[in-house]
């Protein structure tokens, strides 16, 4: 079997990663050729067109940024359904609105290419790991068959139904996320006010009912106020928009999107999500 990869950012090259190691033979493209520098140095050929890689593919997977990113990948003029594709399999694992994984999967099916929607729970950790959780849409045949592969990627592979139906899952986790990280942030923000340290009330957290190993695994970084994204602030604003756009809009949900799309626009976006924290003491929106 041979596998492609089309998005080589940040989550890509490790999952890429991992199935070079598994043992595939992987064949890359990236529209910023220079980052498929590592999985060549790890044994990937990198072909120059989306075409050419599909055809020589059996398997493809895409992990871009957003709709426009997937729409561009498959339907544009050099995208992969210029190429020969009848009979092989797609995996997007990008997250994307339902309405376009069903809008992929209807051009895929015109040309003969089957589809699935992957994305993901996780962020870089995780995605080096092969501990991801992954949520997946599209016929039970074709999970079937992308299971093995989806193993070598995350600890759990979840059949949820027809297209659209994994990113509809992954937008309902991405809102819980969303909500958690800055129900933290105001937290600690509000203890804070009140005289307890970060230090200590992260530590109460954790060892509570309410704690998570995500709010474990950025205690350091909430210490340090330093935040390099391993899932940056603009891709939950993106993440949460979607949410709204599918028709989610309960009380807390209205909060969240509104707070991430504030420090969106106050130029955090390229850090990680945790850096709320950072915009609602910013803010001071938590006395």
């Amino acid at each position: 079997m041979i596998v492609g990869w089309i998005g080589l950012g940040n989550m890509g090259v490790p999952m890429a990663g991992n199935l070079l190691a598994a043992g595939y033979d992987v064949r890359v493209w990236n529209r910023t050729p220079d980052k498929a520098a590592p999985l060549v140095a790890l044994g990937a050929k990198q072909v120059t067109s989306l075409p050419q890689l599909a055809e020589e593919c059996d398997v493809l997977f895409t992990m871009v940024s957003d709709d426009d990113a997937g729409k561009a990948v498959y339907t544009g003029a050099d995208g992969v359904l210029s190429g020969r594709v009848s009979g092989k399999l797609a995996i997007d694992m990008s997250t994307v609105s339902p309405e376009t994984s069903r809008f992929l999967a209807e051009q895929g099916k015109k040309a003969g290419l089957r589809f699935l929607d992957a994305p993901v729970s996780g962020s870089v950790g995780p995605a080096k790991e092969a501990q991801l959780v992954i949520m997946v849409g599209g016929e039970k045949a074709d999970y079937d068959e992308a299971k093995p592969l989806l193993d070598k990627l995350g600890k759990t592979a979840i059949y949820l139904g027809a297209n659209g139906a994994g990113t509809s899952a992954k937008l309902a986790i991405n809102l819980l996320l969303g909500i958690t990280v800055q129900g933290v942030s105001e937290t600690l923000l509000f203890a804070r006010s009140l005289g307890i340290e970060t230090e200590q009330m992260l530590e109460i957290i954790s060892q509570s009912a309410v704690g998570t190993p995500l709010i474990r695994g950025k205690a350091a970084s909430i210490l340090a106020d330093d935040y390099p994204a391993a899932f940056a602030l603009k891709h939950m604003a993106k993440d949460l928009r979607l949410a709204r756009e599918a028709g989610v809009s309960t009380p807390l949900a209205e909060s969240v999107q509104a707070t991430y799309r504030q420090a969106l626009e106050e130029g955090l976006g390229e850090l990680d999500l945790m850096a709320i924290l950072r915009y609602l003491r910013g803010a001071s929106l938590v006395k």
